[in-house]
């Protein structure tokens, strides 16, 4: 009977001993959560007390969310100008990126498309002279380029723009990327009038003020306030404004020589090699009083349908206004009459 008592009270025991340390758990719990709430409020209370301000309402958010759009027509508009119609901003976005994208693609293709070389074996070539050089076939209007250290097929020149040599398969390319690199030149210069006058006004005004600046601390009247300054972002627009203006400039007037010299060789059917191997034919027979015919000129109004690859009216628009990569006439190992030619030419001296 008495060890009946002593477990009941030791069970008695152990029961308030439970009891008491989930009591105690559970007040620290409810601490703890009272304490993270404390927190949470007074670092909500902060945000609010940090970002308040009593004229912000929801339009005020709204703006300010749409302030880097803004931003970005303000800019945008400030380029073309206030006195831009929408017709004239069209124009400028479609002629300035049809410009762009037939500069890229004939550069590209002038760099990566090869020139054309004659075959090396002479059983593939008849009637047709070695090149004392490479000791291979030198077919018509091929010449050996010594940079290249090899013959090209209708060779031009070796282009160090272009680390390559223009020849058969890409003359055309390398003369539509001069054409178009002049057209944009000239377009940006145009175009770009009214900044440039702006930017070299704002240039002459920095000199000026930078003088009157000099001027007043040589004096040293320091009561006299000096006149205000550009900022280096502001000089270094209107130098950058006058500096793109002269390059466009004279890239066109040098490179647009460069372009109607070409057109005029293009139009008289010879390349710059055979130009001054056809001169000297010329005065040779002159002496003689003989008169020279270039044997690959069909005219002029033919000779840039066959450089251009024009056979149909449409290709004008498709492989002239817009880029296509189609092959020249002929593979530049003989010299067949054009499909596109109207009339053949009787035949004369050969180069």
């Amino acid at each position: 009977m008495a060890g009946m008592r002593s477990r009941q009270r030791m069970f008695a025991a152990v029961m308030r001993l439970l009891l008491k340390c989930l009591r105690l758990g559970r007040r620290r719990r409810f601490k703890l959560v009272r304490q993270v709430e404390q927190l949470w409020h007074y670092g909500h209370l902060c945000l609010r007390s940090l970002l308040y301000n009593s004229f912000t309402n929801g339009d005020v958010v709204l703006d300010s969310l749409f302030e880097p759009i803004y931003w970005l027509v303000d800019h945008v508009t400030r380029w073309f100008g206030v006195t831009y119609t929408p017709a004239w901003i069209c124009w400028h976005l479609a002629y300035g990126h049809w410009n762009l994208i037939m500069i890229i693609f004939h550069y590209y293709m002038a760099i990566t498309t090869s020139p054309g070389h004659p075959p090396q074996a002479r059983d593939d070539l008849t009637g047709v002279s070695i090149c004392r050089k490479c000791i291979a076939p030198k077919p018509a209007r091929t010449h050996h380029c010594s940079i290249c250290n090899r013959c090209v097929l209708k060779m031009d020149h070796h282009c160090p723009w272009l680390n390559n040599c223009v020849g058969h398969y890409n003359h055309r390319y390398f003369f539509s990327f001069c054409l178009f690199m002049t057209m944009g030149c000239i377009y940006c210069s145009i175009s770009g009038w009214e900044m440039f006058r702006d930017a070299y006004a704002a240039i002459e005004r920095m000199k000026l003020l930078e003088k009157e600046r000099l001027q007043v601390a040589a004096n040293q009247t320091y009561y006299q306030t000096p006149p205000p300054t550009f900022s280096f972002r502001q000089r270094a627009f209107h130098k950058s404004v006058v500096y793109l203006w002269v390059l466009c400039s004279s890239v066109a007037l040098a490179l647009g020589a460069l372009t109607v010299w070409h057109a005029a060789l293009i139009t008289r059917g010879e390349t710059s090699i055979e130009r001054h191997i056809n001169k000297k034919e010329r005065q040779r027979l002159q002496k003689k009083g003989k008169v020279f015919r270039n044997p690959y000129s069909y005219g002029s109004w033919d000779n840039w349908k066959v450089f251009l690859g024009v056979d149909t009216p449409r290709h004008w628009l498709t492989r002239v206004l817009l880029p296509s990569p189609h092959l020249p006439h002929g593979t530049g190992l003989s010299w067949d009459l054009p499909p596109c030619v109207t009339k053949q030419r009787a035949p004369l001296l050969a180069i």
